[in-house]
């Protein structure tokens, strides 16, 4: 059946206008003006609200299967559904198996059958020397590959060097895709640590200390090297400090396929601010200082940074050490799906961006990154009618009952914000509004 949207603030690739966007089934078939809306067609009238792209996540861990206590496709879609994201790229590790085989490619499948709210693809891991596995991942349907190169800190997946980097090399090259990296390296966390043995590790300071700039600025280095030598497509997570930027600029300069993204929680918050024992704030590379912050937004500004990606990486409160607030042993990780969009498009508000920066940075590109972008990233024709309806002037408090993940815990709550989703559609088909679920899981991985 054909469906007309209609809104005066259509976000397309070339700008934002008052459209009609006809869609037919699952896809845009058309953009026409107001005046040119066929008859006889079921028409949703967004009115003064923004009609924005379906948001893609090209960092998520949904953490299923093996881990279903610490999130699940069920709620981690559910929460995507109500941030405004259409589309998750679903990381290879916190689930078990990790993402490292076919095998547990196909087990990743059968656990999401009939559980997504929204639609899915994954990415494929390297790690314990599983490198004959990346040709045949890349075959069998993943978007590219995710190394660390630190300690994940967690069973099931475990920190590459840059030997064994060297033999994956040429299997990527072959594959076409793209190299994602955590960028720490262990020998600057390790000598930081030789200086902590007596601190306190309640102050958000300390564990600050214990991932220095420099973790991040050499494993830089490091990947952009192996990039320019083997000529793969790098790119790099979640970017915390801006002391790299130079580093990033020169190598593309030099023609180094290197993409960037960084995360909510870098972009919204800063170290100054962070109260001792707030272990909701615990992540890695960490919250830098507010300084750092603005040097990441100029960055975007500049389209240093390419995208971002939210990091979702939920797990049960006892694993945050909410009772003695220890940043040593808490997990490291933030919950952040059904927040993204408003405490991005805050911050945006304030420094001058537009809502075409931010359907940019958190449709287009990820999409591009992960080469499902003749299927997602934009209103246009022949992409899937994923939609999402939006008021950018609304404020609002972030509470628990809004997050619609497993386990209700994040450090946003209490925030106030900017930026409100009123609905979200999957391919045509209403999958969140007014707070609420009314599709049936729909939800279906992008091959």
């Amino acid at each position: 059946m054909t469906k007309v949207f209609i809104s005066q603030h259509v976000l397309t690739p070339v700008g934002i206008r008052p459209a009609a966007v006809i869609v037919d089934g699952e896809k845009i078939v058309g953009l026409r003006e107001l005046h040119e809306i066929p008859p006889n067609v079921e028409t949703v009238d967004c009115g003064r609200y923004a009609l924005l792209p379906g948001l893609v996540d090209a960092h998520t861990h949904i953490n299923e299967p093996g881990r279903t206590d610490w999130e699940g496709f069920e709620t981690g879609t559910m929460a995507a559904a109500a941030g405004g994201f259409t589309t998750l790229i679903d990381m290879p590790l916190n689930c078990l198996p990790a993402t490292t085989t076919v095998a547990a490619l196909e087990a990743k499948r059968n656990a999401a059958s009939g559980k997504c709210m929204v639609d899915w693809c994954a990415w494929g891991g390297i790690s314990e020397h599983n490198t004959e596995h990346l040709e045949l991942l890349a075959a069998n349907g993943v978007r590219g590959f995710k190394c660390f190169l630190a300690d994940p800190g967690i069973d099931g997946f475990a920190r590459v060097d840059e030997a064994e980097l060297r033999t994956a090399a040429k299997h990527i090259v072959r594959t076409g895709l793209p190299l994602l990296t955590h960028a720490e390296l262990p020998g600057p966390i390790q000598l930081a640590g030789v200086t902590l043995t007596q601190a306190d590790w309640r102050k958000y300071g300390t564990w600050l200390a214990s991932r220095p700039d420099e973790a991040e600025i050499e494993a830089i280095r490091l990947m952009l090297g192996l990039s320019e030598e083997y000529g793969f497509r790098l790119h790099i997570v979640h970017l915390a400090t801006a002391y790299a930027i130079p580093d990033l600029c020169r190598a593309r300069e030099r023609g180094v396929r290197v993409t960037i993204e960084t995360c909510p929680h870098y972009l919204h918050f800063a170290a100054e601010t962070i109260p001792d024992g707030s272990t909701l704030h615990k992540c890695a590379p960490p919250i830098r200082s507010a300084a750092n912050r603005e040097a990441l937004w100029e960055a975007l500004k500049e389209g240093v940074i390419d995208l971002i990606g939210t990091d979702h990486s939920p797990c049960p409160p006892t694993l945050k050490r909410l009772n003695d607030g220890n940043f040593q042993t808490a997990w490291g990780g933030i919950a952040s799906l059904s927040v993204a969009l408003p405490a991005v498009w805050s911050g945006m508000r304030i420094r001058g961006f537009n809502l075409g920066d931010l359907a940019r940075w958190m449709s287009a590109n990820p999409a591009a990154l992960a080469s499902i972008d003749h299927h997602k990233g934009a209103i246009a024709e022949g992409r899937d009618a994923d939609l999402v309806v939006f008021d950018p002037d609304r404020e609002i408090g972030v509470v628990a009952e809004g997050l619609h993940t497993r386990h209700l815990v994040s450090p946003y709550l209490g925030e106030r914000m900017y930026g409100k989703v009123l609905a979200t559609w999957l391919r045509g088909e209403q999958v969140f509004v007014d707070g609420k679920f009314p599709s049936s899981c729909r939800g279906r991985e992008v091959r």
